[in-house]
């Protein structure tokens, strides 16, 4: 007793929150790094961080972007797009949810298939990947400097936004087509009347020097059902490419009526001419509704507005824009080589590749080598077109990429399999099976003039027997194999976020040496951001209280607050006061019914909070920051709503 009597509490206490300090000082003092502004700056790689590219796949029915290591197979970040993501509180914070308004309303989620990087001289450059929405139809942008998405522009008159968001060689545009012809403008129509009175559109979505969005203009097409899409490159450059389906013009039970005539089609689209066309007056103007949504970087907060119209194209009057390349049969995929030559389709139900030749086809337009016409858009005669064919190129083609050295190589879905052969030969030369029912495959550059060809990527469908079994729902697989030798050599079976679809990948060093490690501080123009501590502080207006909150290694200010009623909407406007790289901050209070916030360096997110009764709740910060991270805490009291209790805070 005598010994705990004479125990110094502090003797020990004092030792141990100072070396909690320091190391916390420790931290806070490792080597800063400079903010990034598009200078040639390395990144720092850590030992062992072998990888040579970023892969990008798209996350189909999550509405992100995941972001993979090659040729590890690493996760290293998934990208919120058109979901939700309550990890980051993307579309959860006010800053971010006007990304996600369309003409329907907030729509959190969307259908992700196609991502897209930009391209200077037909090679991805690393500024900026573009996904399509296929369920809402809707193009995104995201900013490859900070992994975030940027932009979002809605797609009217469209249902389904499958070929989409396919790029020309200089990022000049972004196409989108309908998957699903629907009325147009949409009304009350009889489903029998799909033959007369449905319509598609192709949609050109013009991207300016900074990246921006805007729908340039629409062409009204037959009504029949659009697929995938590939913009030319080269000599073809000027030109665009659309595989479609259902030329039969079915409206039920597609599988059988949708697959009779033994050609569909691939459109050819000159959107060169489509711009004289429009410089000309020949679009009509025609009232819509969509929603354009973008980030504004200097007060770190999406903005929304609305178009009230759409300049639309009629084939009919624009002589020499569109025509047709009768494709074997119900093709899903359309690629062009690294030439700008060759336009290869994946015909989903037939016995050979076909490939069409750009020079001959410009060749059969001279000669008005035409086989009838489909609503006027003229028919070129098969043999007038096509290039050759791939014999015995596995069932079920769908996709194929290149490898720059003369080789393509094709997904087969039904014979789960990828099949490489020779460009100008059309042989064969070699297959692998893959695990299982492969939809598409990914060669790094391998859609543009200057393929990375070291790898390709099976993006299968089925994994029944590839991993540990996890209930009903199985996990998405991809395979890394190795092209560089003669033969194709599986190295990697690797699981993926589901369900993935397309996917790009480029050199990781063309992106790593403009990524961004912090925002500046001093350029934070949030309206209620602040630059210290010194500005913290509560506001009240009528029934919103507004609170400028700092966040820095290791408390909130102000940490105590109280006069808050019920019936008020509390906004917790959070400042990460840190600049150095990789310390980011949460915050999260008892009953928040969205989401945390994750607050990058430099960086203001607010997250509204509506209290449901009396109490004193705490919050906390979510991401473990320093070794004093479970001090980083404080309250917040909630009081009747007649109460008169005046509102304050420790701020001071």
């Amino acid at each position: 007793m005598q010994t705990f009597k004479r125990f110094k509490w502090w003797a020990v206490a004092i030792p141990v929150v100072a070396g909690f300090a320091l190391m916390s000082t420790q931290c806070a003092k490792k080597p800063t790094s400079t903010v990034m502004t598009g200078s040639a700056d390395k990144v720092y790689v850590a030992p062992g961080s072998y990888d040579d590219f970023y892969a990008f796949m798209s996350g189909g029915f999550s509405g992100q972007v995941s972001v993979y290591g090659l040729p590890s197979g690493r996760q290293l970040r998934v990208i919120p797009v058109f979901s939700q993501n309550a990890e980051n509180g993307y579309g959860y914070n006010e800053e971010t949810k006007p990304m996600l308004m369309t003409s329907y309303g907030f729509i959190p989620w969307d259908d992700a298939h196609h991502p897209k990087i930009s391209q200077t001289n037909g090679i991805a450059d690393g500024r900026w990947l573009f996904i399509n929405g296929n369920n809402t139809p809707r193009i995104a942008r995201v900013d490859l400097s900070r992994f975030e998405t940027d932009e979002i522009i809605e797609i009217p008159n469209s249902g389904g936004n499958h070929a989409s968001p396919f790029i020309t060689m200089n990022t000049e545009y972004a196409v989108a087509t309908t998957r699903f012809s629907v009325p147009i403008p949409q009304q009350d129509v009889a489903i029998a009347d799909f033959a007369k009175r449905f319509k598609g559109t192709i949609s050109f979505v013009k991207i300016n020097p900074e990246g921006k969005m805007e729908i340039a203009f629409q062409i009204l097409m037959p009504g029949i059902n659009y697929d995938l899409a590939h913009a030319g490159k080269g000599p073809s450059h000027g030109w665009a490419f659309f595989t479609s389906y259902n030329s039969e013009k079915a409206n039920t039970l597609l599988e059988v009526n949708a697959s009779k005539n033994d050609k569909d089609f691939i459109a050819a689209v000159n959107w060169k001419k489509a711009e004289e066309y429009v410089a000309q007056g020949k679009a009509k103007t025609w009232p819509t509704k969509y929603y354009h949504n973008w980030m504004d970087h200097d007060t770190q907060s999406a903005k929304s507005e609305v178009i009230d119209q759409v300049k639309v194209l009629d084939p009919a009057d624009c002589p020499g824009m569109i025509y047709y390349l009768p494709t074997p049969k119900s093709p899903h995929g359309v690629d062009i080589d690294p030439s700008g030559e060759y336009i290869v389709a994946g015909g989903k139900l037939a016995s050979v590749i076909p490939v069409h030749s750009f020079s001959k086809m410009l060749k059969a337009i001279d000669d008005k080598a035409f086989d009838g016409d489909v609503d006027g858009i003229p028919v070129l005669k098969y043999d007038a077109v096509v290039a050759g064919e791939v014999a015995n190129p596995g069932l079920g083609p769908l996709h194929t990429e290149f490898d720059g050295n003369g080789y393509a190589y094709t997904s087969a879905f039904i014979s789960s399999e990828i099949v490489k052969w020779k460009l100008g030969t059309w042989e064969v030369v070699d297959r692998i099976p893959v695990y299982y029912s492969i939809g598409h495959l990914m060669i790094p550059g391998g859609d543009t003039m200057k393929p990375w060809g070291k790898y390709v990527i099976a993006l299968n469908k089925v994994t029944k027997d590839r991993y540990l079994p996890t209930g009903p729902e199985l996990t998405q697989s991809a395979q890394l194999i190795d092209i560089t030798g003669s033969k194709m050599q599986m190295l990697l079976d690797f699981p993926t976020i589901g369900e993935p679809h397309y996917a790009q990948a480029i050199p990781a060093d063309i992106i790593t040496k403009n990524s961004l490690k912090f925002f500046d501080l001093t350029s934070n123009h949030h309206p209620y951001g602040i630059k210290s501590e010194a500005e913290a502080g509560v506001e009240r207006k009528g029934h919103d209280v507004h609170v400028r909150m700092s966040t820095i290694r290791s408390h909130f200010k102000p940490d105590n607050i109280e006069g808050i009623k019920l019936g008020d909407t509390v906004y917790f406007h959070v400042t990460n006061l840190e600049q150095d790289w990789d310390v980011p901050h949460g915050f999260a209070v008892e009953g928040l019914g969205n989401s945390e916030l994750l607050v990058m360096p430099g960086q203001t997110r607010t997250i509204a909070w509506t209290p449901t009764r009396e109490g004193v709740f705490p919050f906390y910060c979510t991401d473990f920051c320093s070794a004093l991270h479970q001090e980083m805490s404080g309250y917040i009291r909630v009081s009747g709503k007649n109460a008169t209790i005046q509102l304050s805070s420790n701020s001071k």
